[in-house]
């Protein structure tokens, strides 16, 4: 057999199905637990609004309804529902007085806030129960599992 020299390629890595059906799952049974960490009294689709919010800033109705992928009527609800709650409000479009965007209130940035501390700890508890080598094993996942979220959208 020649000795490896610099110019040979890396052996090609793949994950089996079955490892990609484990993956699937883990993250699918992660989120569950996540979900029930800490829900402050909203569903799991008003939270999603609130991220989404968060993460882009006001939006009408029509542009929340296409981030979170579901139809204007769902949004609608969900919508009436954070109102009431007082965690979004209306703000008028500037350049249209007829349309209004929805932006958080800072009850909604507290509660996100509170929500992502309560979930964050609930990780770093269930990680310090791992050995040394399964949390370096999950430290090097991460950045992989970064790449996997941001691919393919």
């Amino acid at each position: 057999m020649p000795p490896e020299t610099a110019t040979t390629a890396p052996p090609v890595v793949s994950l089996t199905i079955e490892d990609a059906d484990r993956l699937r799952l883990v993250i699918t049974r992660l989120q569950r637990r996540l979900r029930r960490q800490a829900n402050a009294g909203i569903t799991p689709s008003q939270l999603a609004v609130l991220g989404t919010l968060n993460r882009l800033g006001p939006l009408t109705l029509g542009e929340l309804a296409g981030a979170e992928s579901v139809a204007p009527p769902s949004i609608t609800r969900i919508a009436a529902a954070l109102e009431e709650k007082q965690l979004v409000e209306r703000v008028a479009v500037s350049d249209d007085r007829r349309s209004s965007r929805l932006r958080l209130t800072p009850k909604a940035r507290r509660l996100i806030q509170t929500i992502r501390h309560e979930r964050t700890a609930w990780i770093a508890a269930r990680v310090a129960e791992l050995s040394g080598s399964d949390i370096r094993a999950l430290q090097r996942g991460i950045e992989a599992l970064e790449h996997l979220a941001e691919s393919g959208q």
